[in-house]
């Protein structure tokens, strides 16, 4: 992989990931949609994109074919996003949106394969870093984009104009990426074909793993589905149950409680903002204070990764976000205007900063108390039940919100803080042994 200007084919698709994941909601808003419709949106997003991982990803690695892939990904997520835009029927909208998120899953194991194709094992974790940053970049600069585009666009265009031009600048860079991959994609069997035999899926998602990451968007969205199919390829189900220990089925527990809360709290945040006052430009720049919050915790967070105890931090994490989380409520409803937009930001940083600390934890934390033979698959059952209980908790915190979004943002808390004090169990279980190398 000589040539990596393919990777700003992938950042300026990004960039339409990062503008489509808050606007696509905000655009449901308009159209008059409910805190059922966002959860209905949320989870319809985090069940598709599973599939499309575990689909396009076995296809890819067997056959060893990435560019088509990639490009018509590129293709599905610019028509997805026009689809959106030309629409007014919310049900339109979620099948729309569904569309966009089944490709942005379906790129992710490709873009893995193709990022290490030739490559030495060695620079595997290099190269995934790298990956990651141009994607969180772009994801970033996607959210800058709106903070502008709907802040300046509201002082001249209703509302739904506004966000439906945004939608179209949004396909407008998806369209972007798919010249750039034209043009810079290796072709298959060339450059970008690997020059040793298919990597082992559990060295690859080990190798991703270890990679430094700017994972912006896992602040505010945090599915995993690039990752998924390499964690759950190799997975061997009577195997895991064989060697499948208590404290992993404890921290199994955790993980559903807290990816749940997660969901449940932002699966409705939209609507719920939208209607604190807070204008579409205003929502983009908190999502924003999220993201930047996370990305400069990371560098931050692995250092008291490797000076305390794992478990322990990550409850700790957990019980700063359990708490952050319905503060919002709290801090919207008592302050307006600029004091009420400084003073949620400061609460979204601090979410932001939070998830930096549970995502720097949580894959270290699996590796450490899962039986050495069956890491792969106890990461494959990680990343899976994060997203099935995304997908739950999405649905839940809809449905609980339209009884008023303190009850739901209490209850997402709610799962968090017990989803920390499962971990700090895990902690009690795991403070006596010896931490394994992984």
């Amino acid at each position: 992989m000589s040539d990596t200007r393919w990777l700003y084919a992938w950042a300026v698709g990004s960039v339409a990931l990062g503008g489509a994941s808050l606007l696509v909601p905000l655009y449901v808003v308009a159209l008059g949609g409910t805190a059922v419709d966002l959860g209905l949106l949320a989870s319809s997003a985090a069940f598709v994109g599973a599939p499309g991982a575990l689909i396009v990803g076995r296809i890819a690695d067997k056959t060893g074919k990435k560019r088509p892939f990639v490009l018509g990904g590129l293709v599905l997520m610019t028509a997805g996003l026009v689809a959106v835009a030309l629409v007014d029927s919310i049900l339109a909208v979620i099948a729309a949106n569904a569309a966009i998120w089944f490709a942005a899953g379906a790129i992710g194991p490709v873009l893995s394969l193709l990022v290490v194709a030739g490559a030495a094992e060695q620079t595997w974790s290099d190269r995934y870093a790298t990956l990651n940053a141009f994607q969180g970049y772009g994801w970033a600069g996607g959210l800058v984009l709106g903070v502008i585009w709907t802040g300046l666009g509201s002082q001249f265009l209703p509302t739904l104009a506004v966000q439906q031009s945004f939608l179209v600048a949004c396909a407008v860079c998806a369209a972007a990426g798919i010249a750039l991959g034209v043009r810079f994609l290796p072709a298959d069997g060339g450059e970008g074909r690997l020059s040793s035999p298919r990597p082992q899926a559990d060295r690859v998602a080990r190798a991703m793993v270890k990679a430094k990451r700017l994972n912006v968007r896992g602040a505010t969205f945090p599915y995993m589905f690039g990752r998924l199919y390499w964690t759950t390829v190799s997975f061997h189900p009577r195997e895991l149950a064989q060697r499948f220990t208590p404290t992993l089925a404890v921290y199994y527990g955790a993980v559903v409680l807290f990816f749940a809360g997660f969901a449940a709290f932002f699966a409705p945040l939209p609507i719920y903002l939208t209607a604190a006052g807070f204008g579409s430009g205003e929502v983009f720049a908190l999502y924003l204070v999220a993201s930047l919050g996370s990305a400069v915790s990371y560098e931050y967070a692995g250092k008291l990764a490797g000076q305390f105890d794992v478990p322990l931090l990550q409850a700790a994490g957990l019980t700063v976000r359990g708490i952050a989380i319905p503060a919002v409520a709290v801090v919207g409803g008592i302050a307006a205007g600029t004091t009420g937009l400084l003073s949620v930001a400061g609460v979204f940083a601090v979410i932001g900063a939070a998830w930096a600390v549970i995502a720097v934890t949580a894959s270290t934390l699996v590796t450490k108390i899962a039986p050495r033979g069956v890491r792969g698959e106890a990461l494959g059952v990680y990343v899976a039940l994060s997203a099935v209980a995304g997908g739950i908790g999405s649905l839940l915190g809809g449905w609980l919100a339209t009884f008023g979004f303190t009850l739901a943002f209490a209850f997402a808390g709610v799962l968090v803080l017990v989803g920390a004090g499962v971990v700090f169990v895990v902690h009690q279980r795991t403070k006596s042994r010896p931490t394994r190398p992984i």
